[in-house]
């Protein structure tokens, strides 16, 4: 006779639980923030459109306050057209990859 080994089932380890996390409003309000706040600081450096400039300001301010970001992703559109015609006049300092990375933000926002 042959002998037979007892095939002894072999425990699998349980699937490692990965955490998700989620994309709170929060975190993508302050995103918005913080893009505002290097958009303007960009225009300043470059002294680009002073009316969007104090929009930005204003619109900061109002955030502060009600934390409703329509304003500043308003304000985030108009510079991306601002920057697409400094782009095209090739001024320095405003590249085609700081007007994607804003274009991100605000799908984001």
């Amino acid at each position: 006779m042959a002998k037979t080994t007892a095939k002894t089932p072999i425990a699998k380890a349980a699937p490692k639980k990965v955490a998700v996390k989620a994309a709170s409003k929060t975190s993508a309000a302050t995103d918005i923030e913080k893009l505002s706040i290097s958009i303007l600081q960009k225009l300043k450096t470059l002294n680009l459109d002073g009316q969007l400039q104090a929009d930005i300001e204003w619109c900061l301010g109002s955030y502060s306050y009600d934390k409703n970001p329509v304003g500043l992703i308003k304000a985030a559109h108009n510079a991306v057209n601002v920057f697409k015609t400094e782009l095209a006049r090739k001024t320095k300092g405003v590249t085609a990859k700081l007007i994607t990375d804003i274009e991100k933000a605000i799908e984001a926002a």
